[in-house]
């Protein structure tokens, strides 16, 4: 069985040693790196199915680098940083990344955030099709289509009314599943955390808010006047188009 994939980015080599022992206790292949560049010539060879960023890379912008990961590969993003600044975290997960922990962290606690993470990621890198679990024949075959857009549940592809795939974060996927689920229905912040998240949630959470946007972003003609995510205040958002199964 082939263990999966983390890869740890941090300028101190103490730090990626600790972690790369740690996650090898815990059943993982840990390749440590300690820089973008360094990350960005392993992605094509040998891609990960997590990296482990540090923000704080000398000479190089964190941020830059998980942009450049969310617009060209498919790979859980879990940030670490010094960083405890909400703004910092709020930017995190602006970018894409899947959640956010801040030095000084518990590993136990670091290893079940991954963990949460690669749940939330059922299908595995492109590159290796055989550690992607099967699916029953029914969740196959299922898609929603709203407004000309198409979700596909199990392959977890959004396609555009002109058939481009629009590429999601695993968030952004499991969020917009949950909407489409539950069209023309309010849902609650707290319910669209324990769908994303589960236990992991944490209380006054702003991850739906700030993926909220992202989707906006890529689904709305026009992201600061929404007509297919509005928020309804003080209870949630709203899914508006219908939606429809197809095959």
């Amino acid at each position: 069985m082939t263990h999966q994939h983390i890869a740890v980015v941090d300028d101190e080599s103490a730090i990626t040693e600790l972690l790369a022992h740690y996650l090898g206790e815990h059943g993982f292949r840990a390749t440590q790196l300690h820089s973008g560049h360094a990350l960005m010539a392993l992605m094509p060879s040998d891609p990960p199915d997590l990296v482990l960023l540090d923000l704080g890379l000398p000479g190089e912008d964190g941020f830059a680098i998980a942009r450049q990961l969310r617009e060209h590969w498919r790979c859980g993003l879990v940030i670490i940083t010094g960083r405890g600044d909400a703004v910092d975290k709020v930017v995190g997960l602006e970018v894409g990344a899947d959640d956010y922990v801040t030095k000084p962290f518990d590993l136990r606690e670091l290893v079940a955030r991954i963990k949460a993470v690669l749940r939330r990621m059922p299908q595995a890198p492109v590159t290796s099709p055989a550690a992607v679990p099967a699916a029953s024949a029914a969740e196959a075959r299922r898609c929603m289509a709203f407004l000309g857009w198409r979700l596909d549940l199990a392959a977890r592809r959004l396609d555009a009314p002109g058939g481009a795939e629009v590429r999601l974060t695993t968030g952004e996927f499991e969020l917009l599943a949950a909407l489409v689920q539950h069209p023309g229905r309010v849902l609650s912040r707290d319910f669209l955390l324990e769908q994303t998240r589960g236990r992991e949630a944490a209380p006054f959470d702003r991850t739906i808010d700030v993926q909220i946007g992202r989707l906006r972003r890529k689904l709305e003609p026009d992201a600061d006047n929404p007509q297919i995510i509005k928020s309804v205040r003080g209870a949630g958002y709203i899914f508006i188009p219908p939606v429809a199964s197809v095959h």
